[in-house]
């Protein structure tokens, strides 16, 4: 495959996955302090539907960032470079927590509990912390 279209798959796989990763991370922050018998019934069917998005759609994407963007690493011969080893390991982080923020979905859209899970209000603000870190590493190339 050619290389730019390789890296512009690259980057609609990125903005579908973070997309996905901050859908999740709001709907779960929405729901997680309803208290009422209605509230909590809707809330079920609600995150049902952002659990099918988030198998269908975000994790396939997640799945084509790794792909394509090991593959472009590849091409581009940037494994030895320090600003490609910390970027994994940010992209590592933020495949940790879909993985986190898909348990916790599950585990919310087939509770009839309110269920607060600890530490995810400020799920969504840790993503764009870390895409904010992604981008500056690929484009500036600081070590």
């Amino acid at each position: 495959m050619d290389y730019l279209w390789l890296k512009a798959l690259h980057i609609v796989a990125v903005i579908t996955w973070v997309g996905g990763l901050l859908v999740v991370a709001v709907a779960i922050a929405a729901v997680s302090d309803a208290r009422d018998q209605h509230a909590i019934a809707s809330r079920g069917a609600f995150l049902t539907r952002v659990r099918r998005w988030d198998r269908r759609v975000t994790t396939p994407a997640m799945l084509l960032v790794w792909l394509m963007g090991l593959a472009l690493a590849s091409i581009g011969q940037w494994f030895p470079q320090a600003w490609l080893g910390a970027k994994l390991a940010v992209v590592l982080l933020l495949s940790a927590a879909h993985g986190l923020l898909s348990g916790n979905l599950r585990r919310l859209s087939l509770s009839q509990e309110p269920g607060s899970p600890a530490g995810l209000p400020h799920a969504a603000a840790a993503v764009v912390v870390a895409v904010l870190i992604i981008v500056i590493l690929v484009v500036v190339k600081p070590f």
